[in-house]
């Protein structure tokens, strides 16, 4: 027969191994959960923004030399009346109609002008009555049948008579041509094709020696009357190009005619005359600013997006390691179209982040994706 105490003690020794091979166990599993769940926290930092990168590129750029000016004619015609005491009964234009050289304009009172012409008229046919008698006279004297006939001082009486017949019918043919004259000039004609920028003609005004009744730009020609210093103008010539913009966002090419010749004395400022094409909606009297290509040089550039302005300062976030970015100042110079001159502060083959950087932190994990696909990872 088994000893119970035996049994006892088998037992305990069983059950205390139990709860031994337990406690290593559930220790083992702690320490395994502890570490995995330290090596996930540490692989799972979530990236702060999905980015695209770019790196500083080369570019031929123009320098260019920045000035303000106004808009006028290149030349303006002053129309005014040539006759004096006349009413203006028509006026055929206003302020901004296109005309053509020779179209009428305005058209003033005929009536006492024509008067004027009938009376000279009458006194050219008078005078050839007068001239055509004395020559008959002059004719026979000259040609008298026997000598002494006519005394020598009836003779010269009648030559004398002849050309003062003669001088008075030219005189008289002068007269009428200027009555004709006057009243070619009742219609007021347009010098040259042009537009019409000022009016003061009004129907039944008595028009006054030289009054200006219109002003007319000629050709619809305008210029752009740029402001450069003396230092600058050195550097400009003409048929250099420039660009121009106005209000309104209207931007028109033109191109120098002429530099001026002389320098302001009271502001040290020269006038650089642009011709300007005339379809381009500029208008004589804007003030407009603009740039002129002086000569091309390489530059280094990087998009616009990827310059972030914080503080007065400029400043780019490079890709690092680890996808990790930084931020670093860089200084920037000119800018054309979407991109800007990077002058210092970053190497060539540095690579920042071009979309997204104004979101961005010092130290900020990204997510980079290629440029020809979306943040989300599809394919534009």
């Amino acid at each position: 027969m088994e000893n119970p105490n035996r049994k006892k003690k088998v037992t305990l020794v069983v059950v205390t191994a139990l709860l031994l091979l337990s406690a290593v166990w559930w220790r083992a599993g702690a320490t395994h959960t502890d570490d995995t769940t330290k090596s996930a926290g540490t692989s799972a930092v979530k990236p702060a923004l999905t980015v695209t990168t770019t790196t500083p590129f080369l570019a031929e750029w123009p320098e260019k030399l920045s000035a303000n000016g106004n808009i006028a004619a290149w030349q303006e015609a002053s129309i005014g009346a040539e006759v004096i005491g006349l009413r203006l009964t028509e006026v055929k234009v206003n302020v901004g109609d296109t005309v053509r050289q020779g179209q009428v304009l305005a058209v003033f009172s005929t009536m006492t002008v024509k008067a004027d012409v009938a009376q000279a008229q009458a006194s050219v046919a008078q005078a050839e009555a007068v001239l055509a008698e004395a020559k008959g006279n002059a004719d026979r004297a000259r040609h008298a049948a026997a000598p002494g006939a006519i005394s020598a001082q009836q003779i010269s009486e009648y030559l004398t008579a002849e050309r003062t017949a003669s001088a008075r019918l030219e005189a008289a043919r002068a007269q009428l041509a200027n009555q004709q004259t006057r009243l070619q000039q009742t219609q007021l004609i347009a010098p040259d094709d042009g537009v019409i920028s000022a009016r003061t003609a009004t129907v039944g005004a008595v028009a006054s020696a030289g009054q200006e009744l219109f002003r007319l730009i000629r050709f619809n020609r305008l210029e752009w009357r740029a402001e450069v210093t003396a230092a600058e103008i050195h550097l400009l010539q003409a048929g250099q190009k420039a660009t121009i913009l106005a209000p309104g966002g209207i931007q028109a090419r033109g191109t120098v005619r002429m530099v001026a010749p002389t320098v302001d004395p009271q502001n040290r400022m020269a006038l650089i005359y642009v011709d300007i094409p005339s379809d381009t909606g500029l208008k004589a009297g804007m003030f407009a600013r603009g740039d002129f290509e002086l000569r091309r040089n390489k530059v280094v550039a990087l998009p616009q997006s990827a310059i972030v302005q914080r503080e007065g300062f400029s400043f780019v976030y490079r890709l690092g390691a680890e996808n990790k970015v930084s931020q670093t100042k860089v200084e920037i110079g000119r800018r054309l179209d979407h991109s800007i001159e990077i002058i210092n502060g970053l190497e060539q083959d540095a690579k920042v982040v071009a979309t997204g950087a104004a979101f961005l932190a010092d130290g900020d994990t990204v997510r980079v994706v290629s440029a020809s696909t979306d943040p989300s990872g599809s394919v534009r």
